[in-house]
């Protein structure tokens, strides 16, 4: 007598029976979980990361609805308060910089402006620039960085040399160079908008390289993995490949290293303005507010506190949420 051809084995689904006979005893059922469920729990447990993912998202929300903040607490970022400066030192009069309950953060020296507004009003520019410009070098060091671990050769090798030159080029001096001499009009833009949008440009090319080099060494680890191959088998070409075997596996460290290059990003913005080739006034930005503050830190702190504090919040919880992004995605962290 020959044997069945399939047997029943253990791993077999459960019949109704079973259910039941474990729904009578009081044993739950066992649910398999995605991995981006497993990422979410683990992201809960780490409470750091959550605060700073709602700083992040409350940044976010002031930024977007920053006319409407102004509007709600009766402030104009460029209205002039002239009769709550000090005429002789030009500074704001009353204690902590002016602050009061009609100016929450206190007042500009010299010309009264509301700092709270300025404050709302700069995080567009520094949240634009640090997403915008993150943006662009995640799909530059993508498509690249995938390409050159792919096809390896002499594409791997023209890709990595651009790689090293751009790493080893000076960024900030170029770009305070190309800023200085762009016109006032560039593709219907104007004044401050020319120089966001080169600086949104500027960043994001010379930050593809590092984000390139992360994805390039993990598509040269998995081109040669089981699945890789089996596909080739099967025939799948290789678009399939890059696109449906490789791509999913790379979603993880690409946004992984997108939350660390946002913080980044929006500090290289605030030292561009700070040097004054940011956006241009009466436009606010945080580093040109610091900028402006460096001549009145003795005689109004405040003034070169807020800003500062601004940057430091920001950047900081950037920085706790991508780490917790990083632990909840990576499947040998111990936490």
């Amino acid at each position: 007598m020959t044997a069945p051809l399939h047997e029943p084995t253990a791993e077999a689904a459960p019949s109704a029976a079973e259910e039941a006979a474990a729904a009578s005893t009081g044993t739950k059922k066992v649910q398999g979980r995605s991995l981006g469920r497993i990422a979410w729990e683990r992201l809960k447990r780490d409470k750091l990361a959550l605060t700073g993912g709602v700083v992040v998202l409350v940044l976010i929300l002031v930024a977007l609805f920053a006319p409407l903040i102004a509007h709600l607490v009766g402030q104009d970022p460029d209205a002039y308060h002239e009769d709550l400066i000090d005429p002789l030192f030009g500074t704001p009069r009353g204690s902590l910089g002016g602050m009061s309950g009609e100016h929450l953060l206190g007042v500009e020296p010299v010309n009264g402006r509301d700092i709270f507004a300025r404050i709302i009003f700069g995080a567009r520019v520094s949240l634009l620039v640090g997403f915008l410009s993150a943006l662009v070098a995640v799909v530059l060091g993508t498509v690249l960085g995938i390409l050159a671990g792919f096809f390896g050769g002499w594409v791997d090798s023209l890709i990595s040399r651009i790689m090293d030159g751009l790493l080893a080029f000076p960024q900030l001096l170029f770009t305070i160079a190309l800023v200085a001499v762009m016109p006032n009009h560039l593709l219907g833009l104007t004044g401050s908008s020319v120089r966001v949008f080169v600086m949104i440009l500027v960043i994001g090319f010379f930050g593809w390289p590092y984000i390139g080099r992360v994805v390039r060494g993990q598509t040269l680890s998995m081109r040669e993995r089981e699945y890789v191959e089996a596909a080739r088998s099967l025939g799948a070409g290789r678009l399939y490949i890059l696109f449906k075997e490789l791509m999913p596996n790379l979603v993880a460290p690409i946004i992984v290293y997108t939350t660390m290059m946002i913080p980044t990003n929006i500090l290289t913005e605030a030292a561009l303005s700070f040097l004054g080739v940011g956006v241009k006034p009466p436009t606010s930005s945080w580093g040109q507010m610091l900028s402006s503050a460096v001549e009145y830190y003795e005689s109004d702190p405040m003034y070169m506190i807020v800003p500062g504090v601004a940057i430091f919040i920001t950047v900081l919880a950037f920085n706790l949420f991508g780490d917790g992004v990083r632990d909840a995605l990576d499947p040998k962290a111990s936490r």
